[in-house]
């Protein structure tokens, strides 16, 4: 496969993953697999979730197609590589900064992604399979950007910084 159309297919698959994402969440998730999604719609004191399990799947599908796409690099192995890369921008999007199972990027004053945020807040505000909106991860109505854009960014403050006892003992 030449260079350009690894590139081609990589970028047509990742753009391709915001619709499957779409219609699995709306159609298969809030649908017969409801009874695995429905931990993500609901608080409880967990670190991991039932809904958690359908990284396995595609995952594993990535996984597949480039094992087994390797030895030729033909369409497998770069649909493959589109697939890993939906996957972990959905990783750090929707799991770190949405969702904050991970501590280190909070909030952010970009507009697209608080309108991003603002939407999936939406979406979690329905606990039944019935109900929500905006069942996407990239793709965000432009009625979220107006609130955005509307909606003051959060200020960042800085916390002082901790004097460990080295440091108060040693004077430093």
């Amino acid at each position: 496969m030449t260079t350009p159309a690894a590139i081609a297919t990589t970028a047509a698959t990742f753009l391709g993953m915001e619709f499957v994402a779409w219609f699995m969440h709306r159609f298969v998730l809030h649908g017969p697999l409801w009874f695995l999604h429905r931990s993500h719609h609901v608080r409880h004191p967990h670190r991991f979730e039932r809904n958690d399990f359908f990284f396995l799947f595609y995952g594993s599908l990535s996984a597949l197609l480039i094992v087994y796409g390797s030895p030729d690099k033909d369409w497998r192995f770069w649909v493959g590589v589109g697939i890993a890369a939906y996957g972990t921008l959905y990783f750090f999007v929707h799991d770190v900064l949405i969702h904050g199972r991970l501590r280190f990027w909070r909030k952010s004053r970009n507009p697209y992604l608080r309108a991003l945020n603002m939407a999936h807040k939406m979406h979690h505000k329905a606990t039944t399979r019935h109900g929500s909106e905006e069942f996407g991860l990239l793709w965000v109505s432009p009625k979220y950007f107006t609130l955005a854009l509307r909606q003051p960014a959060p200020t960042r403050t800085l916390r002082p910084r901790a004097v460990s006892s080295q440091e108060k003992e040693g004077g430093q």
